[in-house]
C-alpha cells in the first residue's frame, strides 16, 4: 500500500481527488490531507507519504517553500503541483524541486488518474531496483571480505603474492600502484609499549570485529581490513603517490588516533595503530613490519613510521636471532648484552669458517660499520667522512683470530658506548633543537605546528616527545620561557610595558598582562614595582 498526502486550502479539490482516488484506486492508498503551508510539512513529517499533491496558493507558508521544506527529510517523495495560477518562476521553482508534475487547475479527472499511475510505476521501479541493490549488497557482504582476507594473508605471508597481485587488484577494483599498510594491535590495557592480554582481548575482538571493520572503513575510505590475527588487524591503505607529504602523515595520524577512541568505545578494548610507510604493492609486507616497528618503538596510542628512526632472507644455520640481538641491544645503550652477544658471534663465525679469514674480516667491518651508522643516527658524534678511512688497511693486516676479534668488539662496544651515553640526547635531539629554536625566537610569533614542521615530526608526536623531554607542555614552556625574559627586562625601569610585551613575543599588553598574572600572580606593573623597591 502506498501513501499520498493531498495538500490544499479548499474543500472541494481535497475531497475531489479523495473521491477520484478511492475509486480508481481501491485499496491502493492510504490518504491523509493538510490544509495551510505549515500544516503539510507537519503532516509528511508523521505520515511520511510516498506520492504528495501541493497546491502553490496555500495560506501561510506557500507551497514552493513547503515542498522546500519537506525535501530536506523526504528527498524521494513524489511531488504534483497543483495551481490555478500558470506562472513560469512558480514552474521553474517547481522544476528545481524536482517535481513530477505541474497541474494547472481546473484539472482533468483523465490526467490526474495518469499523473497517479505513473507515480506508482516510479515507486514500483524504484523499490525493485532498492531490492537489487540490496541483494546485491548481501552478496558482496559475503563475498568480499572473503576476497579481502585472501590478499591480507598473500602480503602477511608473501603466499604466492607476486602471482596473484593482478587478480585481487581486479577483484577489489585496486588502480594503486602504491600503498601504506596499518597495523590495528589491542588488548585489554596498555603498558609501555606493549599490550596485556594479548589471547583473552583477541575472542573479544571476534565479537566486535565487524563493528571495528566499519569504524575503520568509515575514517579511511578505500582501505582492505583482514581479519584478526592473534591481537593484531592488519590493514592495506590504497595510495597513489610514491611518498607521503608531511600535511597528509599528519592528518593520518589525528584520524588514527580519533579512531582509536571510537574503537575503544564500541568494544572496550584498548587499540593502538602502528602506520608503515608508503611502498610499491610488491612491498606491502615492508610496510606492514615498518608499521609495528614505530608502534613497539613507542608507547604512543599512534605511531607513524615516518615519525621514527626505525628484513633479509639467511642462509642454513645462520644465528639472524644472534645478530638481530646485537643490534636490538646496541640501539637501545645495553653495552654488556651488546658486547657478550658480540663475542658469540665471533667465536660464531671463526668456528664455521675457519678457512675464510677474508669473509670473517668483511662480517666484522659490515658490522662495525653497520653499527657506527646506527650511533651516528642515534645522535652521537658528529660524521665525519674520512673518520673511517683507515679501517680496511687495519683489517687487512691483521692476521690472527684473537686480534680481530679484538679490533671487532672493541669497535661494537665503542659504537654502543656512544649510544648509551648519547641516548637521551638522541631520543630528544629534536626536542633539543626546539628548545634552542624556541630560546632564539621566544620574541617572535611562533607554534607547535611551526616547529613540528621544521623538524620533520608529526605535531602529536613532537608534543608528545617535548612534554616527556622538559616535563612542560609547548606552550606552556614558551609561556614561561616569555614571562621569565619579561621579568629580566622589567629591571630595567626606563623600558615601557609596551615594549616589554612585544619584545617577548605578545603584540597586545593586555593579553601579555593577563598572561604574566596567570603565571606569576601579579601584574606586570605590580611586579615591577615589588622588583624596584627591592633594588
Amino acid at each position: 500500500m502506498y501513501r499520498i498526502m493531498l495538500a490544499d486550502d479548499e474543500g472541494i479539490v481535497l475531497n475531489s481527488l479523495t473521491f477520484l482516488i478511492e475509486n480508481n484506486f481501491e485499496g491502493q492508498f492510504e490518504i491523509d490531507i493538510a490544509k495551510t503551508g505549515r500544516s503539510a510539512i507537519e503532516v509528511a513529517e508523521r505520515f511520511r507519504p510516498d506520492i504528495i499533491f501541493m497546491d502553490i496558493q496555500m495560506p501561510g507558508i506557500n507551497g514552493i517553500e513547503a515542498m522546500r521544506e519537506i525535501r530536506e527529510f523526504l528527498p524521494n517523495a513524489i511531488l504534483v503541483v497543483l495551481t490555478a495560477y500558470d506562472k513560469f518562476d512558480y514552474a521553474k521553482e517547481a522544476i528545481n524541486l524536482g517535481v513530477m508534475e505541474y497541474l494547472n487547475k481546473p484539472f482533468n479527472k483523465q490526467v490526474v488518474v495518469d499523473v497517479i499511475t505513473n507515480a506508482i510505476k516510479e515507486l514500483d521501479i524504484r523499490k525493485e531496483r532498492r531490492r537489487q541493490d540490496l541483494q546485491t549488497k548481501e552478496r558482496l557482504e559475503t563475498v568480499i571480505p572473503v576476497i579481502e582476507n585472501g590478499f591480507i594473508y598473500s602480503i602477511i605471508f608473501q603466499e604466492r603474492f607476486d602471482e596473484d597481485i593482478e587478480n585481487y587488484k581486479s577483484l577489489l577494483g585496486l588502480e594503486c600502484e602504491y600503498c601504506y599498510m596499518m597495523s590495528v594491535v589491542f588488548g585489554d590495557d596498555q603498558q609501555d609499549n606493549h599490550m596485556t592480554n594479548n589471547v583473552g582481548s583477541s575472542i573479544k575482538a571476534q565479537n566486535s570485529y565487524k563493528k571495528v571493520r566499519e569504524i575503520l572503513k568509515e575514517a579511511f575510505p578505500g582501505v582492505i581490513v583482514g581479519s584478526v590475527t592473534a591481537n593484531k588487524i592488519p590493514v592495506f591503505v590504497p595510495y597513489d603517490k610514491p611518498h607521503m607529504d608531511y600535511a597528509e602523515r599528519t592528518e593520518i595520524i589525528e584520524k588514527s588516533r580519533v579512531t582509536v577512541r571510537q574503537m575503544r568505545a564500541v568494544t572496550d578494548i584498548t587499540h593502538r595503530i602502528g602506520i608503515g610507510s608508503v611502498v610499491k604493492l610488491r612491498n606491502s609486507i615492508a610496510s606492514y613490519d615498518s608499521g609495528l616497528k614505530a608502534l613497539y618503538s613507542t608507547n604512543g596510542s599512534v605511531a607513524h613510521a615516518d615519525d621514527l628512526p626505525i628484513a633479509v632472507s639467511y642462509e642454513e644455520n645462520y644465528p639472524y636471532e644472534m645478530e638481530n640481538n646485537i643490534f636490538d641491544n646496541l640501539k637501545d645503550g645495553k653495552v654488556d648484552e651488546c658486547v657478550v652477544d658480540s663475542d658469540k658471534f665471533y667465536d660464531w663465525m671463526s668456528n664455521v669458517y675457519s678457512d675464510d679469514f677474508m669473509s670473517v674480516k668483511l662480517k666484522c667491518l659490515e658490522f662495525v660499520l653497520r653499527a657506527e651508522s646506527d650511533m651516528y643516527r642515534a645522535g652521537g658524534p658528529t660524521y665525519e667522512f674520512a673518520s673511517r678511512k683507515d679501517y680496511l688497511p687495519e683489517i687487512m693486516a691483521i692476521n690472527d683470530n684473537e686480534r680481530m676479534k679484538s679490533w671487532f668488539i672493541d669497535k661494537m662496544k665503542n659504537a654502543v658506548n656512544s649510544i648509551k651515553s648519547g641516548s637521551t640526547d638522541h631520543l630528544h635531539h629534536m626536542v633539543k633543537k626546539a628548545l634552542e629554536y624556541i630560546n632564539n625566537n621566544y620574541s617572535k610569533e611562533i607554534s607547535l605546528d611551526e616547529i613540528s614542521q621544521m623538524l620533520n615530526l608529526s605535531s602529536y608526536y613532537f608534543s608528545k616527545l617535548f612534554k616527556e623531554e622538559t616535563g612542560e607542555g609547548f606552550v606552556e614552556y614558551l609561556t614561561n620561557r616569555r614571562v621569565e625574559e619579561a621579568k629580566e627586562m622589567m629591571k630595567d625601569p626606563n623600558r615601557s610595558m609596551k615594549d616589554i610585551s612585544s619584545s617577548v613575543g605578545y603584540s597586545d599588553p593586555n593579553y601579555f598582562s593577563r598572561i604574566f598574572k596567570k603565571s606569576t600572580g601579579s601584574t606586570p606593573s605590580e611586579y615591577r614595582d615589588k622588583i624596584i623597591s627591592n633594588m
